[in-house]
């Protein structure tokens, strides 16, 4: 697995067992790359909403480069028709919206935001519901066309720290009863 992509994986692991994100006094996180970020479930209370694609100006300026080869490689690869991986990202986001918004599943119990880089769907959020699962969601997510992968972070019940890297001003609640 090529060092960047481990990162986008390792960091959210790193910044959830720290508990929070802080960024450096007074930097603004910003989405600067407006990646897709929606809310699709809202029925758990004490969920705190996730980091998604905000990022310090640092950060940015960092991952610029790794952007554009991640998604010029897929056409590369003639994986992909557009010329960029991250051209499918508005798209999936509202066929993926669409299809929480027609299907009642998930909206008992849940708190559910998604994240959408590079043909990737990040789910992070909260279920109370031990019904609801990651491979379910995964599943129920994958459905959708241009989809590479969906990685799943949530907070479940007896869980005090959501697996996810929170907003800067988002605390840990006590654990899902």
């Amino acid at each position: 697995m090529p060092r960047p992509l481990r990162l986008r994986y390792l960091l959210p692991v790193l910044l959830a067992a720290a508990g929070m994100v802080s960024p450096a006094c007074g930097e603004t996180l910003k989405n600067w790359f407006n990646d897709p970020f929606i809310q699709v479930r809202s029925a758990v209370a004490d969920c705190p909403q996730p980091l998604g694609p905000l990022a310090s100006e640092e950060e940015m300026r960092k991952e610029t480069h790794w952007r554009s080869e991640r998604g010029t490689s897929c056409w590369l690869a003639g994986k992909c028709d557009k010329p960029n991986s991250y051209l499918y990202d508005a798209p999936i986001a509202r066929s993926v919206q669409a299809h929480f918004a027609a299907e009642p599943g998930f909206a008992r119990n849940s708190s559910l935001w998604l994240t959408f880089q590079r043909r990737f769907v990040w789910i992070e959020g909260c279920s109370a519901d031990p019904a609801i699962d990651a491979a379910a969601l995964e599943i129920f997510v994958r459905t959708e066309p241009d989809i590479e992968r969906v990685i799943v972070n949530l907070r479940t019940t007896g869980d005090s720290k959501p697996p996810y890297p929170l907003e800067p001003n988002a605390m840990p609640l006590p654990p899902l009863k």
